[in-house]
């Protein structure tokens, strides 16, 4: 049969997408292959949330190109957020590729391959894209089997004026309650452990299907699905975090203590431009509020610096709300002036000179912070995840503790199993463990597995995780 070989680029909701195609012509027949020179087909599922995002599609589309004039290949596939906001671009200057398929084009990559969709075809979509995957859609998965991500919503109606997700994604549109359950039962009965939850935006959930408190109830109903460890989910908006989900976070032990919840900025007036709305000490009181309902909690925010119009005092604002709200993990994007973007019309721009020193400023200031969290925690006893033998030697083994989240937060580096004198006695990935902290180094830890602290999981999660099948599989950024 045919072999078909990925790159997937930017985000797990974009992975998602990927194992979702890679799945629909797995069923068909089709082998997935590891090796670009191998295989017969090369699809790229592409990023364009930002400059450097587009500008490394561009790049793999390219690279992929040589294989195509090259190497075995046939076709070349374009997938994902660039076909959306430059499908005749792509196809009238690279004329490699054969096919593009926007994000509400999923299910087309079987006809795609076969040659049923040709290039010049107008695939296009009115109304913006509408495609949402369900549990009867085939995946293949590109995490490691015992973590997996569900998309349970797609689409955004927010009017974030930096924002073009609603141009690549659509309108916001939640995946029916019930699909989504059968989805995480079907996964930890394969031996899935941790499930992520994502789309634009989790917390509003249900809404647009007329439930009420739509994400606490669905967290709730995946806590009673007993082979699952941790449940988690992604990108709260401030103004929507409910004490009811708060509530449901704290009394399911299954249920992740982690919020991650993309603030953006903390001066009124940035704010008020991004048409984010709120300030800094509303925020401090969300968080005091987060952090009294759900002790130990583990929290992760994003900013933007350099959005038009950012002052020294709005940046001053910045830093100072970042030192007092000590944010468990905290990531920093340089302001790319996109023009889908509403920003782009805005005055004031701030020079890229100007954005990289604040960047790495506000960076500065919370490693500071998270190397203070991390050492604390020396000399302490917690339950980790085991994720496996690491990439770069085979003495240390990594984990995560639950207020980790995969790719995006740091890791633990285990260097003894108490106990253990051969390497067949290792514990699957994917078990949870009692580990010792004995150290801490920049934003990770150093510990000993001193004991079980769960069942192993089935002998099947000991084989290699998929992602080692598909290296050209791009990790999410």
């Amino acid at each position: 049969m045919p072999k078909v070989g990925f790159v997937s680029l930017g985000c797990p909701k974009n992975l998602v997408d990927s194992e979702v195609m890679m799945g629909t012509l797995a069923r068909a027949g089709y082998e997935i292959t590891p090796r670009p020179d191998e295989a017969d087909v090369l699809v790229v599922n592409t990023c364009s949330f930002i400059a450097p995002a587009q500008q490394e599609s561009v790049q793999s589309i390219l690279e992929m190109a040589e294989y195509k004039k090259f190497g075995r290949a046939q076709r070349l596939i374009v997938a994902g957020c660039l076909v959306e906001r430059y499908r005749s671009q792509i196809l009238e200057q690279i004329p490699e590729v054969d096919a593009v398929i926007g994000t509400g084009e999923v299910e087309k990559i079987l006809a795609a391959c076969e040659g049923g969709l040709r290039a010049d075809t107008d695939s296009t979509h009115d109304g913006g894209p509408s495609y949402l995957y369900h549990d009867l859609t085939p995946r293949l998965l590109a995490t490691p089997r015992h973590s997996a991500y569900i998309k349970i919503n797609e689409g955004c109606d927010h009017p974030c004026s930096f924002c073009v997700i609603p141009q690549l994604r659509g309108k916001f549109r939640s995946r029916r309650f019930e699909s989504v359950i059968r989805e995480a039962e079907n996964l930890a009965a394969a031996g899935v452990r941790e499930i992520s939850l994502i789309g634009q935006d989790t917390t509003y959930y249900g809404e647009d299907l007329g439930l009420r408190d739509g994400l606490p109830a669905l967290l709730a109903r995946l806590a009673e699905v007993e082979d699952l460890h941790w449940i988690r989910f992604l990108y709260c908006y401030p103004n929507r975090i409910t004490d009811k989900l708060l509530d449901t976070i704290a009394a399911y032990p299954r249920l992740a203590k982690y919020l991650d919840i993309p603030l953006q900025h903390a001066s009124r007036s940035v704010l008020a431009r991004m048409k984010r709305g709120s300030n800094a000490g509303a925020f401090l009181k969300l968080l005091e509020k987060i952090r009294r309902k759900i002790p130990g909690v583990s929290i992760r925010t994003s900013f933007i610096v350099g959005f038009p119009g950012e002052t020294e005092q709005d940046f001053g604002e910045l830093c100072d709300f970042v030192r007092a709200a000590e944010f468990d993990w905290m990531g920093v994007f340089s302001y790319s002036d996109e023009d889908a973007a509403k920003s782009f019309a805005l005055e004031n721009k701030v020079g890229a000179a100007t954005i990289e020193r604040r960047r790495n400023k506000l960076m500065a200031i919370q490693k500071k912070i998270c190397a203070r969290k991390l050492r604390a925690k020396v000399g302490q006893r917690f339950t980790a995840m085991l994720e496996g033998p690491s990439k770069d030697t085979d003495l240390i083994w990594e984990a995560r503790l639950e207020g980790m989240a995969p790719d995006i937060d740091g890791k633990i580096c285990i260097t003894d199993f108490v106990g253990v004198n051969d390497a067949a006695q290792l514990p699957a990935p994917g078990t949870l463990a009692t580990v010792e902290i004995t150290g801490a180094k920049d934003y990770d830890l150093i510990a000993r597995a001193v004991e079980l602290a769960a069942p192993p999981v089935p002998a099947a999660i000991a084989q290699p995780p998929a992602a080692d099948l598909f290296p050209i599989l791009a990790q999410p950024s």
